[in-house]
């Protein structure tokens, strides 16, 4: 069950704060160390599993949060990602609706992500496709795309 307050909000938790350099797995390893800050808290949804058999993501617009802060937010977005040749989408909550600014933050954001993780890809040996495929404020589309488990999300 997707971790929900309301029926228009849904729960996330901030792993990596606004402004880390750090991206953490699940298994509190380094992932990934960045050269440029990352703009945007980054966390997870308690208690789902996504396709990488990790927690669905969360990414969540506004000011710098503290590490274990749990939030209340309704979905605005989704960012499609494909990580070393699987889905590994993205969900973007936030107070207010994506303004266009922010869209073209996330993309700018994404199309340097994706080139960092395929550096890393490169040096573990990895060779399944990464490819940032785009930001979409259609949540039709993302709950066809989810498992069936999670296609109540959102308003």
């Amino acid at each position: 069950m997707v971790p929900r307050l309301k029926p228009d909000l849904i729960e996330a938790v901030v792993e990596q704060p606004r402004g880390s350099f750090i991206k953490r797995g699940t298994d509190g390893r380094i992932a990934i160390f960045s050269p440029v800050p990352c703009p945007y808290n980054y966390g997870c949804l308690p208690a789902t599993t996504a396709d990488d058999g990790d927690p669905i993501d969360a990414i969540v617009l506004g000011p710098r949060l503290p590490v274990g802060t749990r939030v209340h937010l309704p979905l605005v977005a989704w960012v499609e990602f494909i990580d070393d040749g699987v889905r590994d989408y993205k969900l973007v909550l936030s107070q207010a609706p994506l303004n266009r600014g922010e869209e073209r933050g996330l993309i700018r954001f994404f199309r340097l992500y994706v080139i960092l993780k395929r550096v890393v890809a490169m040096m573990t040996g990895r060779r399944g496709a990464t490819t940032f495929v785009g930001v979409h404020r259609d949540l039709a589309n993302l709950r066809k795309a989810l498992p069936a488990a999670f296609r109540n999300l959102g308003p």
